[in-house]
């Protein structure tokens, strides 16, 4: 299982010492002290991180004691032994909490796996270090990555290399400006994170000013399972930077996550009306009353229906008024009455369609036919839905120009009524399958590389025991220009179905 399981319905928190501990175990129990009140009545799972640097190899020895150079006296300055650093590790897990920590080198790799921390942490200036990426990857820890100024091709590589190697790992959305201006946040890099590298846990370290409480809101939304932030407490020779929250900013930071998680809700999508909602929406929506009466048993129309408010308690609503679920009552109607769902007998035909959809695709599947992405199929059932296994045809035009281009489909034992154009000419070509095809009076019967002709005027109609594929090439089609022989089909205008992103 993965260490980031759960975080996508409630992200994970990640506070960085960093080097605000100050050189002092004592300052370092001190933040982390704070941390704990700050987040007293939370209950984010929540890591508290630390940097190690082999400070003896990780600075130049031309370059030690040089105060001019910001990073080298900061580090120096704050310097604690690998003893002290343990005894803060493990200060953090008896206070509650997990331990991550950032090497910036393969030294400190060894000690992170050597003080037993649950997660290694890449920081950003490391992405692309492949001496250290190298040594973490042979750790048996979980992984968070940072990719500030990182491109996307960088991130690539990264990805790939941590995938190949099957690590537990997550990635960061990161700016590293220290602090970062609210115009420089670009948090909808974590929506490119997140589309590109799909599976992968995205989350966001933040460098904004402590105050800014959107940022974190924002992050949720768009779907970040982590969140890191800097943490620190001032001190009389140490003033906290303009980057890391001190507790009381913490604490309001966390209560601003947790408004952010309520005002999302739920991550898989689903959610369950409130009782005010539906009463709002009750008093808004039309109710389905009789036109006039009605005989039970017999299908209701849409002609024999009208739509009105006030809606009645167990009322069928306009909303769910559709040509696609048939109606019929258990007893009759009187005029002006209300449809009460009790009185019903509801047929729901949308499962037919689906049905009908499948068994087209298992057709032109089986005739080894590729059908171009995003075609419309045309489901023509003459006498209803549940005729069609009877009477009907499926057809996908693929072009309809000056020229015209359909595959038809007919199912086994399937008959198309007979018609006529007066515009159209049009030629069958069998791909696949048997057609019985009856042009007027005369019989054809067409097997695969098969053409026949039909011209305007001719009736025609056709079927197939076992099922087949016809390729209509024609003029263009026009809309008004098939009549049926049977003038009811004609008289029908619920007769076709169009299903779009079907193949």
């Amino acid at each position: 299982m993965s260490f980031f399981e759960g975080s996508e319905n409630r992200p994970f928190l990640v506070l960085d010492l960093a080097n605000n501990h100050n050189g002092s175990v004592e300052h370092g129990k001190k933040i982390i002290d704070g941390i704990k009140a700050a987040l007293d009545g939370s209950n984010f799972k929540t890591l508290i991180k630390f940097q190690y640097r082999n400070l003896d190899t990780f600075i130049h020895p031309d370059f030690k004691g040089r105060e001019d150079i910001k990073y080298i006296k900061r580090f120096e300055s704050t310097r604690l032994s690998w003893d002290q650093f343990l005894e803060l590790a493990d200060y953090v897990r008896a206070s509650g909490f997990m331990a991550a920590c950032t090497p910036f080198d393969e030294f400190s790799v060894s000690k992170i796996v050597e003080h037993k921390y649950d997660v290694l942490k890449i920081a950003s200036a490391s992405f692309t270090d492949w001496p250290v990426l190298e040594a973490a990857v042979l750790t048996d820890l979980p992984i968070i990555a940072s990719t500030a100024g990182a491109s996307v091709e960088e991130i690539d590589r990264v990805v790939s290399f941590f995938t190949n190697r099957n690590k537990d790992f997550c990635l960061m959305h990161c700016v590293a400006a220290y602090p970062t201006h609210d115009e420089d946040l670009q948090l909808n890099r974590i929506d490119f994170l997140t589309n590109r590298y799909e599976g992968i846990p995205i989350g966001y370290s933040t460098h904004e000013n402590p105050n800014n409480y959107i940022a974190g809101q924002l992050a949720i939304a768009k779907g970040a399972r982590l969140l890191e932030r800097h943490v620190g407490i001032s001190s009389a020779d140490s003033p906290l930077n303009d980057y890391s929250s001190g507790p009381e900013t913490l604490s309001d930071w966390v209560k601003a996550l947790e408004d952010g998680l309520t005002m999302c809700g739920r991550t898989d999508g689903m959610f369950s009306p409130v009782a005010a909602e539906l009463e709002a929406l009750g008093g808004l929506r039309r109710g389905v009353f009789a036109k006039s009466s009605i005989s039970e048993g017999a299908s209701i129309s849409n002609d024999e229906v009208f739509f009105a408010i006030p809606l009645q308690d167990g009322q069928l609503v306009a909303n769910e008024w559709s040509k696609y679920v048939a109606h019929k009552p258990k007893s009759s109607l009187a005029e002006n009455s209300p449809l009460l769902r009790e009185n019903l007998d509801i047929e729901f035909q949308q499962e037919k369609i689906w049905k009908i959809v499948q068994d087209t695709q298992n057709l032109f599947k089986q005739a080894g036919i590729t059908i171009p992405g995003q075609a419309e199929l045309e489901i023509s059932h003459h006498y209803g839905i549940d005729s069609f296994a009877e009477f009907g045809l499926l057809m996908v035009t693929v072009v309809n120009r000056d020229y015209c281009k359909k595959l038809l489909a007919v199912m086994p034992g399937q008959t198309h009524p007979e018609q006529y154009h007066k515009q159209k000419e049009e030629t069958f070509h069998c791909l696949f399958g048997t057609l019985d095809l009856w042009l007027d009076d005369e019989h054809v019967v067409m097997t695969p590389g098969d053409v026949v002709l039909v011209e305007p005027g001719v009736r025609h109609k056709f079927s197939s025991s076992d099922g087949c594929v016809v390729e209509e090439i024609s003029s263009t089609h026009f809309k008004n220009d098939s009549f049926y022989v049977d003038e009811s089909i004609n008289q029908n205008p619920d007769r076709k179905t169009f299903v779009s992103f079907w193949v």
